[in-house]
């Protein structure tokens, strides 16, 4: 146990307090304590991956005596003994930047001594020291406690491996950057990482030490860095982004330079009917959002511009008209629907969003583009649906038969039936001559609240269909599939899945947005297991897939099926 004695002469209370505490720290932990109470949204594997080239290497706390001698003579007090200092190259440079003043005034030193972690390896404690700092710098230092953090050294990784260890830090919203540097003193570059949500650890801030200088890891690690300020003004912005990428989808900017990279912006002008001067401020914009970047004197397409091409394999170019265009205008009125609980597209727009699209072809077709691009996203689904034995596969509400043709084309021997509303199944037709499975498909008008769904199906598909509906409306849609489907018949449901913690997600975004649109919601699985159940169904299984979504295999419960006479 620590001792707790009177602080020497130099030194306060308040920071021989905060140097003991990180020195008990040290004695309790060790690299895997470190990471449970730092990264606790850490699969198991993700966990292992990271403790395999990392170890718990120092705890930090910055203090402000009056004398660097005080530091030393306090760590005397804990039977530490301190190496010779060094300069902080990194710490200055964020206090200066934090705190708007010179470098030169922030002549921060660093004293370092051996502590025996909870697991016997010896680790550090790394005290930063500022005398006779500025009293501002100090309130606001000691009120945030923003320079304290724990460490983690790696062995010598390649940028590969490192570029790894960002990823499973920063992966599903665990961490954030938040700043770093390179220090020539110790020919090492730190990467420092920030908590997002609630920790039980008391330090908010972890800190990658790997040996060497690694400039295009820290580069990259610095672009993500941003103060809080500069973060809020970017979110703030969003609705420009929004406009910006669907401006460039409508106008063809992304079709004309996929057809000829490196186009100059007075020929895209020419052929896009646009003004240059405005047209060159839009491509600047776009250069920032990473969506393309300079070729010779014009422009070409980044792998995520190539998304807005009409021709992409995986064009998103519908999506982006799409909330562009009636949900940016709908989400304008989201304060409506969070005051009143009721939908802002109906309010805006005068009548319900199915109305709204099913009233011109031309909205319709734009919606049903944008909704076979989404199923584009999934890929093959083949590898992830059990066909077994199966002959037939039912997808209920469809749409133009996007998934379905997907489905089909990776499985010869199947056979496919659409259910969907009759102003929608022309499209499907369409969609299933150019997968070349149209003599497998047969089309079925009809509706899942007044229609009997086809009871021919081994497999059943229901993608993206619940989240647009309340919960009693999802009952009857799970009932009605369940009354069609046989003792034997699997169900897949195609959703996004709410997170189980605060980790960051595209799903909380969606939520928002069914909220806004349609009046439905994104549920959690168990939320869709409590409604499988109410229609006689269990979720056996889940795979993920891209972009939040997850494929939850339904099928009767067990000995309560109907027969297979079904």
């Amino acid at each position: 146990m620590t001792r707790s004695l009177a602080a020497p002469v130099g030194i306060d209370t308040n920071d021989r307090e905060r140097i003991e505490a990180t020195v008990d720290f040290i004695r309790t932990h060790d690299t895997d304590g470190v990471l449970a109470a730092m990264v606790p949204d850490l699969t198991a594997a993700d966990h292992a991956a990271i403790a395999e080239h990392c170890r718990f290497a120092h705890a930090a706390v910055l203090v402000f005596p009056s004398e660097l001698s005080a530091v030393a003579a306090t760590l005397e007090t804990f039977d530490l003994v301190a190496s010779a200092n060094q300069p902080s190259t990194v710490v200055r440079g964020r206090l200066a930047l934090r705190h708007g003043l010179s470098e030169d005034r922030l002549p921060v030193q660093i004293l370092r001594a051996r502590v025996g972690a909870a697991d016997g390896t010896l680790c550090e404690i790394e005290v930063f020291v500022l005398v006779d700092a500025p009293p501002k710098v100090v309130a606001a230092e000691r009120a945030t406690a923003a320079e304290a953090h724990l460490a983690l050294d790696t062995g010598p990784v390649d940028d590969l491996t490192l570029t790894g260890l960002r990823a499973l830090f920063t992966g599903a919203g665990k961490l954030r950057a938040d700043g770093g540097g390179y220090s020539p003193h110790e020919d090492s570059t730190v990467l420092y990482f920030a908590c997002i949500g609630t920790r039980t650890c008391s330090y908010r801030r972890l800190e990658l030490r790997v040996p060497g200088h690694r400039p295009h890891v820290l580069s990259t690690h610095l672009d993500e860095s941003e103060d809080p300020a500069h973060r809020l003004l970017r979110q703030l912005t969003g609705a420009w982004t929004t406009q910006a990428l669907a401006v460039a989808a409508d106008l063809g900017i992304a079709d004309r330079l996929a057809a000829t990279p490196g186009l100059p912006v007075a020929e895209l002008a020419a052929q896009t009917g646009t003004d240059c001067a405005a047209l060159t401020r839009l491509m600047r914009y776009l250069v920032d959002l990473e969506v393309v970047q300079t070729h010779d004197a014009g422009y070409e397409l980044t792998d995520t511009g190539a998304l807005l091409a009409r021709e992409s394999d995986r064009t998103l170019r519908s999506i982006a008209s799409l909330y562009g265009g009636a949900f940016y205008e709908s989400f304008g009125a989201l304060g409506f629907a969070i005051r009143t609980g009721t939908t802002a597209f109906d309010h805006h727009f005068g009548r319900h969003h199915f109305d709204y699209f099913a009233a011109e072809p031309e909205r319709a077709a734009l919606f049903d583009s944008a909704m076979a691009a989404s199923a584009a996203i999934f890929g093959q689904l083949g590898h992830l649906i059990d066909t077994t034995s199966a002959t037939t596969v039912v997808d209920v509400g469809g749409g133009s038969g996007e998934l379905l043709a997907r489905v089909l084309s990776g499985k010869p021997g199947l056979r496919g039936i659409l259910f969907e509303r009759d102003s929608t199944l022309d499209r499907a037709r369409a969609t299933f001559a150019e997968a070349d499975c149209a003599s497998r498909c047969d089309l079925v008008g009809g509706d899942f609240f007044t229609t009997d769904v086809p009871s021919e199906g081994d497999i059943y598909l229901l993608s993206r269909v619940l989240h647009d509906w309340n919960d009693d409306d999802c009952r009857t849609i799970l009932r009605s599939c369940a009354a069609a489907m046989s003792a034997h018949a699997r169900l897949y449901v195609i959703e996004r899945l709410l997170p189980k913690s605060s980790s960051r997600s595209l799903v909380p975004a969606w939520d928002l947005h069914m909220l806004c649109n349609v009046g439905g919601r994104e549920r959690s699985r168990d939320h869709y297991g409590a409604l499988a159940a109410s229609a006689g169904l269990e979720v056996v299984g889940a795979d993920a897939l891209p972009l939040g979504f997850a494929m939850l295999c339904v099928r009767h419960v067990t000995g309560c099926g109907p027969s297979d006479e079904n």
